[in-house]
């Protein structure tokens, strides 16, 4: 039985289900952290989609079916997390995609956690106004190293699509970070 095997054995046996909640917390915290700050761009958002993402994975552990991996099924539940929250934002706030992507560029502006230099500053603003699908994938394959064969489980997309979606995604990072040279 491998680690992950033997944490969702304990989170679904009552006696030993908040301890083992507890060391899925600190084991996937920091990743899923990241997963999700790339995708909102705002530390305050992040922690609240965080937050809501672990309350899921409380709240539904017993209807895991394990067809997947731990991880993918967390990072599943936290992309679907902070893409319904974004959605929620567009539709109080915004009007069109031009409007999101201003919101992401603004977030990355203000971000007092933001320390990059000017050169992660660009190749964020870049990835910040790519549709977002090719944001995700290029987020969750450059930076997170998923391979193609998760990001299909976790996103529900072939990986010929999430190829093709990461190949046009650097083909227009590139051509965004050129032009402002």
């Amino acid at each position: 039985m491998n680690n992950d095997q033997q944490i969702i054995a304990e989170l679904k046996d009552e006696a030993t289900r908040q301890a083992a909640f507890r060391q899925l917390v600190g084991l996937y915290k920091e990743r899923l952290y990241w997963h999700i700050r790339k995708i909102l761009l705002c530390h305050e958002d992040t922690d609240d989609v965080l937050q809501n993402t672990f309350i899921k994975v409380w709240r539904n552990i017993d209807s895991f079916r394990e067809e997947s991996g731990l991880f993918t099924w967390l990072f599943r539940i936290a992309t679907n997390e902070a893409l319904t929250f974004l959605n929620q934002k567009k539709k109080k706030t915004f009007t069109g995609g031009d409007e999101t992507t201003a919101y992401l560029i603004e977030n990355l502006q203000t971000d007092p956690y933001f320390d990059g230099n000017e050169i992660q500053y660009r190749l964020q603003k870049a990835i910040a106004m790519l549709p977002e699908k090719q944001r995700l994938v290029f987020n969750m394959r450059y930076f997170d190293e998923i391979k193609y064969q998760d990001m299909e489980e976790i996103l529900g997309t072939s990986a010929g699509a999430l190829k093709a979606s990461y190949h046009h995604a650097v083909k227009k990072i590139e051509e965004h970070l050129k032009s402002e040279e």
